[in-house]
């Protein structure tokens, strides 16, 4: 029995189901629940209540006043602090709005214990049963069908005594390599029944799998990579922690190894190493001979993108050929599944004793990246330079500039482009999941910031994700919880990415042609300082390049100072 249960009145090895679940999900390592409550909560809400009455060690619950925020926030705290959170919804509805974050998450391979409650299945003669129309208006057949394309696991809880085991289970598959998120559903009756407390506060019952690298393709990784002439690595996920950051960074040194990292939704190098070659693969990809694939969905595009001829492939990550995604084929003569740092520390250990037998060829390729990286540098300079209406690349630069020095992580959703920003740590940048669910950055920069209020956490964003982040409700969120992040917002007054999607595919076309774009406008666009004013937090709208740099330093002044959320809203062309 746990010596907290001690003073329950009456039965004291007993607790209610909706109790024993937060009771389990503190015991599994679960620091926050975000909650969005309804009318199937009433469990919920009296189980927190009397685990919280009677001193049982609980996670944080706290009210989120959208669904999206939610999902966006166990996205943001798990990149932070490397820990799955929880995620309680409403229903169908709640979960219906909570599944574009569900599908972010799956492809970002984030894991999050995502639970919503059902609608009753009782109308009366049972506790818990239905008692407001809502309750038949919500009944699905299947409502796990809303997120079950991007869970890894999904069930309902049917009696009150599974709710620990379930857990258990639920959290060990979600942190499983790959890692993403699982569903439960959480009827009202079965969590007004009270179940065992005894043991509800043990370890963990299972754990989750990490499959250990195959040292036999490891060995034929190194010896391809080390016997390559002109070998490339194509890098989208990052390096899995500061270790692999480090040891990746060490061995395309070592190697004098290109570094691309196309569409990266995270770094594995330092943006001014002089390995790196930029997001764009061309010409590398058509040159070389061996092209090590580090944890990337899309390496390159293949209607734009063509490799040389015989080349060899090499794919490493979690999921190195991406199993949930029915089309990839993308040629893997070589594929390692592990994690992405222990397969870059492997293959570095591996690498390391062929050193000598290949320095000629080692010093050539250094003589190459020596004259053509300070090009690419040059042109990035050049696209950042001030212009009037400003560029995305001249805000990152003025955004890299603000920064400097300063502990920081930057988010981009349809933002600031990664190239122009100096960022040389592991974890400094994420870009928006390849799933494109919009609106995720800024809830996502909301949980970095409650898991380390230390650092200054930026979520970049155009215009079109802010309107999707549900504003509102974010930043009543960082009020709340006092989660002073810098917000930019690129605001172009129109979906950029729609528009370069249809002039990409119709370069001369008639909608390339028009006066205005059909489907594509966001004109006239709202005042978005005024939506931060709203919940009192410093904005601030630049139109002139030269008062952008100010503007930022303020904001970030305002910051540190005040501890207070910062918008600036940016004009660009």
């Amino acid at each position: 029995m746990l010596k907290s249960f001690a003073d329950r009145p009456g039965d004291t090895t007993k607790m209610t189901a909706g109790a024993a679940l937060f009771t389990r999900l503190k015991a599994l390592g679960v620091d926050y629940v975000f909650c969005n409550s309804g009318t199937d909560f009433p469990p919920i809400i009296e189980g927190l209540a009397e685990a919280s009455a009677r001193d049982i060690p609980l996670p944080h619950a706290i009210v989120m006043p959208h669904e999206h925020a939610a999902m966006g926030m166990a996205h943001g705290y798990y990149f932070a602090t490397g820990k799955a959170q929880a995620v309680i919804l409403h229903t169908n509805v709640g979960l219906a709005n909570g599944s574009i974050g569900a599908i972010n998450a799956a492809v970002d391979q984030v894991p999050i214990l995502m639970m919503s409650g059902r609608t009753p299945v009782t109308e009366e003669g049972r506790f818990g049963a239905r008692t407001v129309p809502i309750g038949w208006g919500q009944e699905m057949r299947d409502q796990a069908a809303l997120v079950r394309e991007a869970s890894k696991w999904d069930y309902e809880l049917r009696f009150p005594e599974q709710v620990g085991p379930l857990l258990d289970r639920a959290h060990a598959i979600s942190n499983s390599l790959p890692k993403g998120p699982v569903y439960l559903s959480l009827p009202r009756e079965v969590l007004c029944e009270d179940v065992d407390a005894a043991g509800l506060d043990a370890p963990a019952s299972m754990q989750p799998t990490h499959p250990a690298a195959d040292m036999t393709l490891i060995g034929q990784a190194a010896r391809l990579l080390a016997e390559a002439r002109n070998p490339l690595i194509i890098a989208q996920r990052g390096a899995g922690s500061e270790a692999g950051f480090a040891a990746l960074s060490q061995l395309v040194t070592d190697w004098s190894i290109p570094v691309c990292q196309w569409w990266a939704v995270a770094t594995a190098i330092a943006t001014d190493h002089p390995c790196y070659v930029g997001a764009d693969p061309m010409p590398w990809l058509g040159e070389a001979d061996v092209v090590l694939v580090l944890d990337a969905l899309a390496p390159w595009w293949p209607d734009m993108h063509r490799p040389a001829s015989g080349a060899k492939f090499i794919h490493m990550g979690p999921d190195p050929l991406f199993a949930r995604t029915p089309v990839r084929n993308f040629r893997s003569d070589v594929t390692i599944a592990t994690s992405t740092d222990e397969g870059i520390l492997a293959l570095a250990a591996a690498m390391r004793p062929m050193m000598n037998r290949h320095v000629g060829t080692r010093m050539k390729r250094q003589a190459l990246l020596s004259e053509r990286v300070p090009q690419i540098r040059a042109g990035t300079a050049k696209a950042a330079a001030p212009s009037e209406p400003m560029s995305k690349a001249y805000v990152s630069k003025c955004l890299s500039d603000a920064v400097a020095g300063k502990n920081a992580t930057i988010l981009s959703e349809l933002g600031c482009p990664l190239d122009p920003i100096v960022l040389d740590r592991h974890n400094s940048w994420h870009q928006e999941p390849h799933a494109g669910g919009l609106g995720w950055s800024f809830p996502c920069a909301l949980g970095m910031q409650l898991a380390d209020r230390t650092k200054l956490v930026v979520a970049t964003m155009g215009d079109g994700s802010y309107v999707f982040s549900n504003p509102v409700a974010c930043h009543q969120i960082a009020e709340a919880l006092e989660l002073p992040i810098l917000v930019v917002i690129l605001n172009n007054s129109e979906w950029g990415a729609v528009r370069h999607s249809v002039t990409g595919l119709y370069p001369d076309g008639y909608a390339a042609k028009a006066n205005r774009m059909p489907l594509t406008s966001l004109d006239p666009s709202p005042d978005f300082t005024k939506v931060a004013e709203a919940s009192r937090a410093f904005a601030v709208k630049v139109t002139a390049a030269a008062d952008l740099p100010r503007a930022l330093a303020n904001a970030i002044r305002h910051i540190e100072e005040k501890r207070e959320l910062a918008l600036v809203e940016v004009a660009i062309g």
